[in-house]
């Protein structure tokens, strides 16, 4: 899957990188940085998203596409399409381009909007990536994992460096009866947890 990328997604990826990377140097306000997933834990999710069942897949916090980027190639791999969601407008624009220029619409499904104002109309959800902010975490969680196949995999950012302030929702997943779950240490973090 890794060794194939296409140009144009490679390309995309590098611009967002450096852009990530000047943000987080210049002092970008936070609502405005990309604060985006670093590579290996977008290597990490494409693998995981590549071996999920059969299902939808759905990512909630877009930000510029980055991580969504990763995502599309194990939506392409097994013929399916990602639903993301972003609510911050100037990111939208962002992830447009992104996805058109890295030749990615096909695979993914953009909606400017709330995920929680949508999820409660899927069902058969065999991947989530969680990657925005953290007060809406425990919400989404308690929203998807009913609605997750068996074997699906939900996967949330940042549970090592914002773990102060994700502790409830990280500990409601590590004692959920419905799944099992671990965090493992890549990049910031990542709750990873299977529907049983």
């Amino acid at each position: 899957m890794f060794h194939t990328i296409r140009p144009s997604i490679v390309e995309r990826m590098r611009f967002l990188e450096q852009r990530d990377a000047q943000d987080r140097d210049d002092g970008t306000p936070r609502m405005q940085r990309l604060r985006q997933i670093p590579p290996e834990t977008g290597k990490f999710i494409a693998l995981l998203a590549a071996g999920a069942p059969e299902g939808r897949m759905i990512e909630v916090g877009t930000s510029a596409g980055y991580s969504t980027l990763w995502l599309a190639l194990a939506a392409e791999m097994l013929s399916r399409r990602i639903s993301t969601f972003e609510v911050l407008p100037e990111k939208v624009q962002l992830a447009r381009e992104t996805f058109q220029l890295a030749g990615v619409e096909n695979s993914v499904e953009l909606i400017a909007d709330d995920a929680r104002e949508h999820i409660a109309k899927y069902d058969q959800i065999s991947f989530c990536f969680l990657d925005a902010e953290k007060e809406v975490y425990g919400e989404v969680y308690e929203m998807v994992i009913p609605r997750m196949v068996k074997g699906g995999i939900l996967v949330a950012d940042n549970a090592i460096n914002h773990r102060e302030a994700l502790q409830p929702m990280l500990d409601r997943a590590l004692n959920d009866e419905r799944v099992d779950a671990l965090i493992v240490p890549i990049g910031k973090g990542e709750l990873v947890c299977r529907k049983l």
